[in-house]
C-alpha cells in the first residue's frame, strides 16, 4: 500500500522537533476567519480557529480545517500538464513537463498572439491576490478577456449595489444582528460567512428577533428559520419589485430618510424632446461633467408650490405628483417614477413567478414595513451628516437583510441587486443601526 503525500506519522516527534503556531487567517472563503496554524520542523501540522480573533472567536468550519490540504492534497498540481500527443480534449491524458518546456511553449503562443490578435487570449485566476497582478497583465498585453473568482461568484452584486445607492456591503458589511429585530436572509447557502453569521444568529434568536429565510431549499440556515419561505430559483427580483410596491401602496416607506439621504425628492426632466431627458433637473449645469456629484439639483416644495434647491432649511418637497417649470418643462420626483415603474409589479404577478402565495407576499411587506417605522431604536451616538447638519443620536430601523450567491449567479442577478437596493432603500434600513 502507497504512503499518502501528507503523512502525519511518517516523522516522529523528538527533542530537536521545533514546533510553532502563526497566527493568520483563512482564505479557504471571503469569510477571511482569524486561524492559528501548528507547523512542526516549518510543515504545517493542524489548522485551529483563533480565539483571540473578532470575527470568529475561535470557531471554525470544517471548510477552513481543510485548509491543509491547500498544501499537501495528492491533487496539487505541482508541475506543468501538456496533454498528450494525439488525445481530445476532455480524455484527461496529460504528461509531466518542465518549466522551461511550458515557458518556452507559452512564450511561443503568446508571441504569436501578440502579433496577431492580443484578444484571443483569455485568462482566469482563482481566489487570491493574483488578481490585481493578473489584470495587469492582460491590459499590458492587449486584451480586455481576463477574469476571476469574483467575477463568477457576485462581483454583480457589489456593482448592482455601487450602482444604485453609491455603495455596497457585498460580502464585508454583515447585518446588525446585534440590534435587528427582523432579519431576512435570501439567496445565501451554509457555507458563506459560516462562522461568525452562525454565532450572530444564535445570539439574534435568543434576544426574540424574527429570522426569515428565503431560499429554494430547507437546509442549513432555513432550517433554524422561525419562517421558510421557498421560490423559485433566479425569481428573487420579482419578490422585490413586488414588495417595493406593496410598501409604497401601504405607506410604509421611510419618507425622513429618502428625503435627507436619497434622491427621491429630485425632479427629473420628463420632456422627451430635450437633450436633458431622463436627467435630474439642474439650476446650473456646468460647463464640463466631472466624477463628482454637484448639490444642484431641484425639488418641488409643497408649502411654496414651486421649485426649490434640494436641501433648503425647512423645505418639505412632494414624492408625487408632476410639475411644469417656468420655461414649460415637464418634471416629475424621481419617487413618482419608481412608483410608475413598479405599479404593474403585483403580489399576484410575483406570485406567478416565484411560487410564494400572493398572502405570503403581502404580508412579508407589511411586516418588513410595520417592523421598520414602528420599532425604530436610538443610539446616543452625536454625528454629523453629509450636509453639515449635528444629531446628538442616531436612530435605526431594525430590519436587516443578508444575501448572497444565490441573488448573484443568475443572468437578471445585477438588475436583482439593484431590486433589492432599492427595496432597502424605502425601507430606510441603509447604513443605520440594527439594518
Amino acid at each position: 500500500m502507497s504512503n499518502p503525500i501528507h503523512d502525519p506519522l511518517s516523522k516522529k516527534l523528538d527533542d530537536q522537533s521545533r514546533i510553532e503556531v502563526k497566527n493568520t487567517t483563512c482564505y479557504m472563503c471571503a469569510c477571511r476567519c482569524g486561524i492559528r496554524v501548528t507547523l512542526r520542523d516549518g510543515e504545517v501540522r493542524y489548522i485551529q480557529g483563533n480565539p483571540d480573533h473578532p470575527l470568529n472567536k475561535g470557531v471554525i468550519c470544517a471548510k477552513g480545517s481543510s485548509g491543509i490540504m491547500k498544501q499537501y492534497s495528492p491533487a496539487r498540481l505541482t508541475k506543468p500538464l501538456l496533454r498528450k500527443a494525439g488525445s481530445d480534449r476532455g480524455d484527461n491524458e496529460f504528461e509531466e513537463i518542465s518549466w522551461d518546456k511550458a515557458f518556452e511553449i507559452m512564450e511561443e503562443r503568446l508571441g504569436d498572439l501578440r502579433e496577431t490578435d492580443p484578444k484571443k487570449f483569455a485568462l482566469f485566476t482563482g481566489r487570491d491576490q493574483m488578481q490585481a497582478l493578473t489584470g495587469m497583465f492582460a491590459k499590458q498585453f492587449g486584451t480586455p478577456n481576463y477574469a476571476a473568482h469574483g467575477g463568477f461568484c457576485s462581483v454583480n452584486m457589489a456593482a448592482g449595489m455601487i450602482y444604485t445607492i453609491g455603495g455596497s456591503f457585498w460580502e464585508f458589511g454583515g447585518p446588525d444582528l446585534e440590534r435587528a429585530k427582523l432579519f431576512v436572509m435570501i439567496g445565501t447557502a451554509e457555507d458563506h460567512h459560516s462562522n461568525p453569521m452562525k454565532m450572530a444568529l444564535s445570539k439574534f434568536k435568543r434576544q426574540g428577533g424574527k429570522f426569515i429565510s428565503i431560499n429554494p431549499v430547507r437546509t442549513g440556515y432555513s432550517a433554524i428559520a422561525d419562517e421558510w419561505i421557498p421560490i423559485k430559483p433566479g425569481t428573487d427580483g420579482a419578490l422585490f419589485l413586488a414588495l417595493t410596491n406593496e410598501i409604497i401602496k401601504q405607506g410604509l416607506y421611510d419618507r425622513d430618510f429618502l428625503v435627507n439621504y436619497s434622491n427621491a425628492a429630485e425632479l427629473v426632466n420628463m420632456d422627451k424632446e430635450s437633450s436633458e431627458h431622463g436627467m435630474f433637473v439642474r439650476f446650473e449645469v456646468p460647463p464640463e461633467e466631472g466624477c463628482f456629484d454637484p448639490q444642484n439639483k431641484l425639488w418641488w416644495d409643497r408649502e411654496l408650490n414651486k421649485p426649490i434647491s434640494t436641501h433648503t432649511p425647512g423645505a418639505d418637497p412632494y414624492f408625487l405628483g408632476e410639475f411644469t417649470l417656468d420655461d414649460g418643462t415637464p418634471v416629475k420626483p424621481s419617487f413618482q417614477l419608481l412608483v410608475d415603474r413598479v405599479k404593474d409589479y403585483t403580489a399576484e404577478w410575483a406570485a406567478s413567478i416565484t411560487g410564494i402565495p400572493e398572502d405570503t407576499i403581502k404580508r412579508l411587506a407589511h411586516e418588513m414595513g410595520i417592523t421598520a417605522r414602528d420599532e425604530k431604536i436610538e443610539l446616543p451616538i452625536p454625528w454629523t451628516d453629509t450636509w453639515g447638519n449635528e444629531h446628538e443620536s442616531v436612530t435605526g430601523n431594525p430590519v436587516a437583510f443578508h444575501a448572497m450567491r444565490g441573488l448573484a449567479a443568475h443572468s437578471n442577478g445585477f438588475q436583482t441587486i439593484r431590486a433589492m437596493s432599492i427595496l432597502m432603500s424605502i425601507l430606510g434600513t441603509i447604513d443605520r443601526p440594527g439594518g
